[in-house]
């Protein structure tokens, strides 16, 4: 079946093949289909991300209880399936207070501002074939360049206050940030090379075949492998979240630059929290991971495109959560060292073993084979290398001296 140019000739294009049925209906009303076109792109992304947010804070909690042979939530609802819905209403009908000599207008802006570009970001990631919010051959770029805003929201947040803690919780987000930020987009380039194209649609194409429709994905070749590896642990750092929650280490500086918020604000900085861990890792599906592509049998994909996508994602997100209730804080210098000395260092070695790669693969089998190789041999020795000149050189016990 057709609707324009678009073929719609496998099972898991159903949404794609109502929503263009759906508008051909007001086709007579150009204003009208517009609106509605604009609609049917937005609310799914509205509805989707904010639920999946609200059940993976329960299943967050349930793990971490598991993990601490505690229940967790198991009052509100089936199993406590819906103690993410009270704890929205309690955060609603709490006090919103606001300090003395806080900026008013800046202290609530932030929490508004903060939420915006995790969602804007989200509408970048190709979901499923065909199913793309917004189709841009300059999608990565964007979706980096929106990301950055939230960093200027939170140390916003942290200034306004008005508060010691909360304007170190400030600061050292923009430090975290600025120094992640470029092993984030470095790993992120391994994958631009291979693809020859910053279009993310064009990155999950060129992602597709090989055995089952899965050997072709990126995270399988050594350059694909250390790229997610960095990027996840750059992502990691991106949106706060364990090992490195140091910006709102409550065993230094109460919350950082959450401290003088509540209520339903306080709520929103979680909110923007969970949606960025899920554009960072669809961001990493779809670079690394295969995007929508899936196990195919003959030339017929065995589960829809955007069941292969979500499960990807929230599988990432699954792991963040399992290292959030395994691994301690860092310290700010351990920070500073892994992402200076480390990754940095080893992203540019990435780089140059995915430009060896693409080079070798274009000109024939054989050298595709010694491309792999030599990109394997390069990255694998500067890990050791890394390892050793960082992380052994000058080992000694930490000597710990009290005022």
């Amino acid at each position: 079946m057709f609707f324009g140019n678009v073929k719609f000739d496998s099972g898991d294009q159903i949404f794609v093949w109502a929503y263009h049925w759906f508008l051909s209906l007001f086709a007579a009303v150009p204003w009208l289909q517009f609106a509605l076109a604009v609609l049917l792109m937005t609310v799914p992304v509205l509805l989707l991300f904010p639920t999946l947010m609200g059940l993976t804070t329960w299943a967050e909690r349930r793990v971490l209880a598991r993990i601490q042979n505690r229940m967790g939530p198991n009052r509100v609802g089936p199993f406590g399936l819906l103690q993410f819905i009270a704890d929205g209403i309690k955060m609603l009908i709490k006090e919103d207070i606001i300090p003395r000599a806080a900026d008013k207008f800046l202290h609530t802006l932030a929490p508004i501002l903060i939420v915006i570009p995790p969602f804007l970001v989200l509408t970048l990631l190709p979901v499923g074939r065909n199913m793309t919010v917004v189709v841009s051959d300059v999608g990565l770029i964007l979706f980096f360049a929106l990301s950055g805003f939230g960093t200027l929201a939170i140390f916003l947040a942290g200034w306004s206050s008005r508060n010691k803690f909360s304007v170190i919780g400030g600061m050292r987000v923009v430090a975290q940030t600025i120094s992640y930020e470029l092993p984030l987009i470095l790993a992120a380039l391994s994958a631009v090379f291979v693809a020859g194209s910053l279009s993310m649609v064009s990155i999950v194409e060129s992602q597709g075949g090989g055995f089952l429709n899965i050997l072709s994905w990126n995270v399988w070749t050594p350059w694909g492998f250390a790229g997610f590896v960095i990027f996840f642990i750059a992502g990691l750092a991106e949106i706060n979240r364990c090992p490195f929650d140091i910006p709102e280490a409550e065993s230094e500086i109460v919350a950082g630059h959450l401290t003088e918020y509540s209520g339903f604000k306080y709520a929103l900085f979680f909110v923007a929290e969970y949606l960025s861990a899920f554009a960072i890792a669809g961001l990493a599906t779809t670079l690394f991971l295969g995007g929508w592509n899936g196990p195919v049998i003959g030339e017929v994909q065995i589960l829809p495109s955007w069941f292969w996508f979500l499960i990807k994602m929230y599988a990432l997100v699954v792991v963040m959560i399992w290292i959030r209730g395994t691994l301690p804080r860092l310290r700010s210098d351990q920070l500073m060292s892994l992402a200076w000395k480390f990754l940095l260092p080893l992203t540019i070695v990435n780089l140059i073993g995915s430009a060896i790669y693409t080079l070798t693969a274009q000109a024939g089998p054989w050298m595709w084979v010694a491309g792999w190789l030599i990109s394997a041999v390069l990255i694998g020795t500067t890990y050791r290398v890394l390892v050793q000149i960082v992380y052994t050189k000058d080992a000694k016990k930490r000597e710990y001296r009290y005022a």
